[in-house]
């Protein structure tokens, strides 16, 4: 593939780009269930790769985003600060990590890591660019 483009895995760039207003995309750590009849992009390969960050740092790159979902539980986790990083512009929900998880159930995409963190989790609220 040839492109100039910070997103090189084929599937997810097709993913990303049929992704529309208001469709969840959810980045998960390797131990988040992951429900049926979603699709799921698995990029996890050994514990900690490809980490929450990388994951997150490319599809913001490559995804218009208007909100951020993440569970209350990860307040003071290792996954907030990465988020505070990443997305101090974006508007932020908070919900219980229950409620994250049946959340999945109606998302766009699931993209899996290899992070092995607590609840480093987060669902973007996909966005238009116009």
């Amino acid at each position: 593939m040839l492109c100039d483009h910070p997103l090189l895995h084929p599937q997810l760039l097709r993913a990303l780009a049929a992704a529309g207003h208001t469709d969840l995309v959810v980045i998960a750590d390797a131990g988040l269930p992951l429900p049926s009849g979603v699709e799921v992009i698995d990029l996890s390969l050994v514990p900690g790769v490809p980490s929450f960050a990388e994951v997150l740092r490319a599809v913001l790159a490559s995804l218009v985003v208007e909100e951020l979902v993440v569970a209350e539980e990860t307040t003071g986790e290792p996954a907030d600060t990465v988020l505070a990083e990443h997305c101090a512009g974006l508007p932020r929900q908070t919900v219980p990590h229950a409620e994250l998880k049946r959340l999945c159930h109606s998302a766009h995409l699931i993209i899996r890591t290899g992070e092995c963190t607590r609840y480093a989790n987060a669902a973007l609220v996909a966005g238009v660019a116009f």
